[in-house]
């Protein structure tokens, strides 16, 4: 695969502007989770925990597949931030003393088998081309940003399992913006599916968050 001189620069330059937003960053155990009394979780936060547990790995799997096909740093730096993500959510697994449903951390191995559809939906699609690549991408950290949204509306009082989530957020939506950022350099373009466009564009719109996550 050949790539012209403005994809490689664009690609380069989300490359430089990601590490260089990470570069500060600490470890997410030492401030996200905080070492508070264990508090009790309702069945609706329980659920939302694991299940942000395995899509932070969904991330994770299908951008690190796609890396090794497309050999783009863009995956590569992202996944690294998502392996951050799914270590953060497995942080407050353990707090809670909750089943962790990573059980086997292999590429694609899930413990809900949505997860292991939705893997191989995401792949075929990125395997195609590179501007598929890139909108699968964009698309997994617009599912993310919904998700999280709906994990944190039921969330009642934990203030931990919040501030996770938010940090989660601040992160996906930094990952948007440097996926859209490739996308529209290349000339491709993007329909968002599951979050509106006018919340779409407020965030392609607005700049990079610092976060205490990768």
């Amino acid at each position: 695969m050949k790539f012209t001189i403005k994809t490689l620069f664009a690609i380069a330059f989300t490359a430089l502007t990601f590490n260089a937003l990470v570069s500060s960053t600490v470890s997410a155990d030492e401030i996200i989770v905080e070492s508070t009394s264990l508090d009790s979780i309702s069945v609706e936060e329980e659920h939302g925990i694991l299940f942000m547990r395995e899509e932070e790995k969904l991330a994770r799997d299908v951008y690190l597949t796609l890396y090794d096909i497309w050999g783009l740093s863009i995956f590569k730096n992202i996944a690294k931030s998502e392996q951050t993500h799914t270590e953060t959510i497995k942080a407050l697994i353990e707090k809670y003393q909750l089943a962790d449903p990573v059980v086997d951390d292999t590429v694609g191995v899930f413990t809900d088998y949505h997860f292991v559809e939705v893997f191989e939906a995401l792949v075929a699609k990125g395997s195609e081309s590179l501007e598929g690549a890139l909108q699968v991408g964009t698309e997994i950290e617009e599912l993310d940003i919904k998700d999280i949204a709906e994990s944190i509306a039921v969330v009642d009082g934990n203030d931990d399992v919040v501030n996770v989530y938010s940090e989660l957020m601040k992160g996906s939506r930094n990952h948007l913006r440097s996926f859209w950022d490739v996308l529209t350099s290349n000339g491709f373009t993007y329909v968002p599916t599951h979050i509106s466009q006018e919340e779409f564009d407020a965030i392609i719109n607005s700049p990079m968050e610092t976060t205490n996550l990768k």
